[in-house]
């Protein structure tokens, strides 16, 4: 299944889809705009603690997945990130600044590696 923390604070547009074992970790509004993918285990996270501060405040940050955009399987998304239109995150990378609009992001944390081609079917 998918978990996910506050339906309330999760917005999905048409034609979104999302795969097993999917964590919406949404402390802050999460999101989801048309024709995207969130792959299998993906973890989009809206919070995190401040480790300056000695009792550890929470801190809270919206994310934004723009259209066309895909999370790759076991992926994770951090707090204030915002994906692009046509971005792509690929397996097990780990984004925690904000992806341009088509391209291709891999890694520990996420790096573009090339830009993705926009061939888009509009009527699909």
């Amino acid at each position: 299944g998918v978990r996910v923390k506050f339906p309330w604070r999760l917005m999905i547009a048409d034609h979104v889809w999302i795969g097993e074992g999917v964590w919406i970790d949404n402390l802050a509004t999460v999101t989801i705009r048309d024709h995207c993918c969130i792959s299998q285990g993906a973890y989009l996270c809206t919070g995190s603690h401040d480790w300056e501060s000695a009792t550890f405040n929470l801190i809270t940050k919206p994310i934004e997945i723009h259209e066309y955009a895909w999370v790759g399987a076991q992926a994770v998304v951090g707090p204030g990130v915002v994906i692009n239109e046509g971005a792509v995150l690929g397996l097990g990378s780990v984004a925690t600044q904000d992806l341009e609009s088509w391209q291709i992001y891999q890694g520990v944390p996420a790096q573009p590696v090339r830009p993705r081609r926009r061939e888009i079917d509009y009527h699909g």
